[in-house]
């Protein structure tokens, strides 16, 4: 078939469409960021020897955060490049977390110093936004950069701030100054009761016992026994957890959910900075119980000092031969109150964000990795090894308002000894106010919160309700993880309300609808002068009913409780 004249007169031209070889045709490099040599020579340096496995990411990302202030574009896509991950992937979970400073190109980065404030309840009755206010006017921006932030879990020293990792408990404007004009920006651990001295008292003798000839159905009898019920809020009994696991075929795992962010909350913080092994036995009591291959402990970023003890308590546990190198692995959460969920932290163990997932399946069934996994906080396994140190009486034997047990009470906001209180679990707000030295000089009972913001205001005509679990739910409320903040007649309930929503909007995790705006339209509707109660009510309606976990379906208790017992100021 012959050419008709255009044909013939293009056939050897160029066409539209069609890639040439050849220098300066086509495209050198792939589209998107490119890796720069320097940056990537950085990244492997500060990773050395360590595993590039997926689950390590949010270790990673620490690593560059800490060594430089901020995560760098080039240095993200250098870790992605090392990692062998996409760059969406490492970016998405670089930015989900708050301690992370991502800066693009052309970004100016965040001055060497940061000073985070916390603006949860306790710390804002106790001047919170004031002395923001006068550390942003008192320092040089350029130098010092000041933000907010959600609970540090130190409500018993209002108001709290972190410089560096150092913490300025009752800060003020000369105390800052004075830290920063010393350097003092470094981690302070506490004096606690190390390995040795633990193990001078007979500890671990429970667990050597355990592991030699012990039945793990008659541990989590005794569990039953004493009454040991969750104490990170949900009060599932402790024992039946271990049952459900082991029906599962292994291998399994156990997760230690230490991200206490609950505002209010600190009884986590105040075990392990005294009695870090009493916690870390009943951890390995549990683990050996459910027969579990590894241990994976994850503490709340904001407790630097609690990482730093328990870095080297593990280690003295590894070279005396209690667990093998390896077999407890610390990760550090990246300040995301959202990972307090027990799935969404398991998704943060395995290096991503923090969301939480659908169920079933539950953790016990699909978990780390897809195995059978334990989920325990930190305060159930002090009792846990408690219990089978001193038998199941040590809880059970007292006795009060008709419950049983013992509680550890956060206790803050207008009492005069703020602090970490251990009380019969039936004690009433009236027992914790009286624990607590009474109310503060020239303040008098209003109203409290018995279990962190997901819990609501109470009035202190309710005074009289023993503060444990099932006792709270007839009226709306619940314990929670037992956070106690008082306020009183110098105190508003529609502020104190605005406060939580404040909160559980900054740390929605975002993944669902109801919580995700229905937690921004809250805070736009509370902050009117007169609330729209029937829009409001609406609105909690369809949180409550339609969120995926916990927190959209608790946020609405501060809006209810308030309209119900303090609708005079709404």
């Amino acid at each position: 078939m012959a050419l008709d004249n255009h044909d013939t007169a293009d056939a050897n031209a160029p066409r539209k469409g069609v890639w040439k070889s050849g220098k300066g045709k086509g495209r050198s490099h792939t589209k998107g960021r490119q890796l720069q040599e320097d940056a990537w020579d950085e990244v492997r340096a500060l990773l050395a020897d360590k595993p590039r496995r997926a689950d390590l990411l949010i270790e990673h990302l620490h690593l560059i955060q800490d060594k430089f202030g901020h995560l760098s574009a080039a240095h993200l896509r250098a870790l992605a490049e090392e990692m062998r991950m996409s760059m969406a992937e490492v970016y998405e979970v670089a930015t989900f977390y708050d301690h992370f400073d991502v800066v693009k190109e052309g970004e100016t980065p965040p001055p060497a110093l940061t000073i985070r404030i916390c603006d949860s309840l306790s710390c804002e009755l106790a001047g919170a936004q004031a002395l923001k206010t006068a550390l942003e006017d008192g320092l040089d921006a350029s130098e010092v950069r000041v933000v907010r932030a959600p609970c540090m879990g130190r409500c018993d020293t209002a108001p709290a701030l972190e410089i560096g990792h150092n913490f300025v408990d009752h800060a003020t404007l000369e105390k800052v100054k004075q830290v920063i004009a010393a350097g003092d920006t470094h981690v302070h651990v506490p004096d606690y009761e190390a390995f040795d001295a633990y193990v001078a008292g007979g500890g671990y003798e429970a667990l050597k016992k355990l592991r030699r000839d012990g039945d793990w159905e008659d541990v989590q009898q005794n569990l039953l026994d004493a009454g040991l019920r969750g104490l990170g809020g949900a009060g599932f009994p402790s024992g039946k957890k271990w049952g459900f696991v082991r029906d599962n075929a292994g291998p399994r795992y156990m997760a230690v959910n230490g991200d206490e962010g609950e505002p209010g909350t600190f009884k986590d913080r105040w075990y392990l900075e005294r009695v870090p092994h009493l916690f870390l036995e009943g951890m390995l009591i549990a683990a050996w119980a459910v027969e579990a291959e590894k241990v994976f402990l994850y503490m709340r970023d904001e407790y630097p000092q609690v990482l730093a003890l328990l870095r080297t308590e593990i280690a003295a546990l590894e070279a005396a031969g209690i667990v093998p190198a390896g077999y407890i692995d610390l990760r550090r959460g990246a300040g995301a109150y959202i990972c307090g969920e027990e799935s969404a932290m398991i998704e943060s163990i395995e290096g991503k964000r923090g969301l939480p997932r659908h169920r079933p399946p539950y953790v016990a069934q699909v978990g780390i990795f897809g195995r059978p996994t334990l989920v325990h906080n930190v305060e159930t396994l002090h009792w846990v090894a408690r219990i089978c140190r001193e038998g199941a009486e040590v809880l059970s034997s007292t006795e009060k308002n008709g419950r049983k047990g013992l509680r550890s009470y956060s206790v803050s906001g207008r009492v005069a000894k703020p602090g970490m209180y251990e009380l019969p679990a039936g004690s009433t707000i009236t027992d914790v106010i009286e624990a607590a030295g009474g109310m503060a000089d020239g303040h008098r009972f209003k109203a409290y919160q018995p279990g962190g913001p997901s819990s609501g205001l109470l009035p202190a005509a309710m005074d009289d309700i023993p503060l444990d679990f099932d006792t709270l739910q007839p009226h709306g409320s619940f314990i929670g993880s037992a956070a106690v903040v008082v306020l009183s007649d110098q105190d508003s309930a529609k502020a104190a309300a605005l406060n939580m929503l404040r909160f559980f909007e900054d740390e929605s995790c975002g993944q669902c609808t109801p919580c995700r705006v229905g937690c921004e339209k809250a805070v736009k509707l509370m902050q009117a002068d007169r609330w729209d109660k029937p829009l409001l009510e609406e609105l909690s309606t369809a949180m409550v009913d339609a969120s995926i976990c916990g927190l959209g379906q608790a946020a609405p208790n501060p809006i209810r409780l308030v309209i119900k017992h303090f609708a005079d100021e709404v």
